[in-house]
């Protein structure tokens, strides 16, 4: 029983944390994204700049947060969903990634041409293409996770060997408590007992579907404040006004 409980424990465990650890590289690359592309950038029309950088915010957004939907059951959360892809994308693009049969890959796709508008040399359009690729990798490792279920005969011999196990413990407690009145000593002593292992029990249970715990909407929305953010920093020691009086173009 020791062991299977300690087996089951530590698959679930490592479960939830590759699930983590997928979207901590999401996070992070979805931040490099936005980084290089602000830095990179060689617009001098700063409206077009602007809008060109928006675009990429939102794109950058609307991967994670297409992802955690995927990884949700198809009969819930939907309405939330389009509210949140009405609310912060254009018309048109909020309606291609809600028909998207593969919504996760129409956000990349999404995303890589928004990344192909920018204006930059190709070898860092490249460099930037490497982090999207990052994100088409862990988006297939959550979908592993997600589509690769423990086997259920597991999680049933495990419940059952320690339902087992707990019905018959009172019977080897009894002689043990023979010193207190009517052996009713043990009462408190196998319901300690069966608090802890059920509680092992269901912490297992519940690290096997790490989507279901994690709060991706949350990480979803952290990912779109920080592009937002970032695209709209410039290089304080730009002076944009010279560089256009003088004719001379930022290096790429």
């Amino acid at each position: 029983l020791g062991l299977l409980l300690v087996f089951r424990t530590n698959s679930a465990y490592r479960r939830w944390d590759e699930a983590r650890k997928a979207w901590g590289l999401i996070i992070n690359n979805s931040r490099n994204i936005a980084r290089m592309g602000t830095a990179w950038i060689n617009e001098p029309n700063e409206e077009v700049r602007r809008k060109k950088l928006d675009r990429l915010s939102k794109c950058i957004w609307a991967f994670p947060r297409s992802l955690s939907r995927h990884m949700e059951s198809p009969f819930t959360a939907e309405a939330d969903y389009v509210a949140d892809l009405r609310d912060r994308l254009d018309p048109e693009h909020a309606d291609g990634l809600i028909q998207a049969a593969h919504r996760p890959n129409r956000a990349l796709f999404d995303l890589t041409t928004a990344v192909n508008d920018l204006s930059m040399h190709a070898l860092r359009r490249n460099e930037i293409d490497k982090s999207i690729v990052v994100l088409g990798d862990q988006k297939g490792a959550s979908e592993r996770l997600f589509s690769s279920p423990v086997p259920l005969f597991y999680t049933r011999h495990t419940a059952r060997f320690l339902t087992i196990w707990m019905l018959l413990l009172p019977f080897g407690l009894y002689d043990s408590f023979n010193s207190t009145y009517n052996h009713l000593g043990m009462i408190p002593c196998a319901a300690i007992l069966a608090i802890f292992l059920f509680g092992i029990e269901e912490l297992a249970f519940q690290l096997e579907e790490p989507f279901s715990i994690l709060p991706m909407v949350g990480y979803s929305f952290t990912i779109g404040q920080n592009a937002e953010e970032i695209v709209q920093w410039r290089n304080i020691y730009d002076d944009p006004a010279k560089s256009q009086a003088d004719g001379v173009v930022s290096p790429s």
